[in-house]
């Protein structure tokens, strides 16, 4: 039985470089593993009056629901003003609740941030696992996936450089092995 991974992607830009370096990390899973993509950009903007029990938004369920079911969660986003992207910080505060109820809760992560520019999305990198830490997902530490210059390393296809797959590799296979632990 494959397990699933779900793939949080950050930007919700059509073409935008966290999804296309995401699916080029999919395919390095090993074949009894199942990535799929989870979409974010459909969720309301949190608001506890809205989600009562007689009332959850069937996005903000849906969603729940894919997390519950992964085994895992690999995020792939970009930096915006030197954190995260709104739309990611909305789902993570969607998955976090209703309160006790985390669909977040123990699920090994991975985060690989991604920029044009040669920081490399150090600062929502790490905004993100000071959440990661409160939400009590184990994540990965090593290899640390900055992926900077993204446009020098994409192709027209949105496919890596040969020297890129190697160290994307890396990443998956540190996070199977994490995955495996738990």
């Amino acid at each position: 039985m494959s397990k699933k991974i779900a793939v949080v992607v950050g930007s919700l830009r059509k073409g935008s470089f966290s999804k296309q370096i995401a699916k080029n990390v999919m395919k390095l899973f090993p074949s009894d593993y199942e990535p799929e993509f989870v979409e974010i950009g459909n969720l309301p903007l949190y608001n506890e009056d809205i989600d009562t029990p007689e009332n959850v938004p069937a996005e903000y369920t849906a969603f729940r629901n894919q997390i519950k079911e992964a085994a895992g969660v690999l995020f792939v986003t970009p930096e915006y003003n030197r954190s995260i992207p709104g739309g990611l910080k909305n789902a993570i505060d969607v998955g976090s609740r209703p309160y006790g109820q985390s669909a977040w809760d123990k699920k090994p992560a991975a985060v690989i941030s991604v920029s044009p520019g040669a920081i490399s999305g150090f600062g929502a990198n790490h905004a993100l696992r000071q959440s990661l830490v409160f939400l009590n997902m184990p994540t990965l530490q090593q290899p640390e996936a900055y992926i900077g210059n993204v446009t020098k390393i994409l192709d027209e296809d949105g496919n890596v450089a040969e020297g890129t797959v190697g160290f994307l590799q890396s990443i998956v296979d540190a996070y199977v092995e994490l995955l495996n632990r738990y």
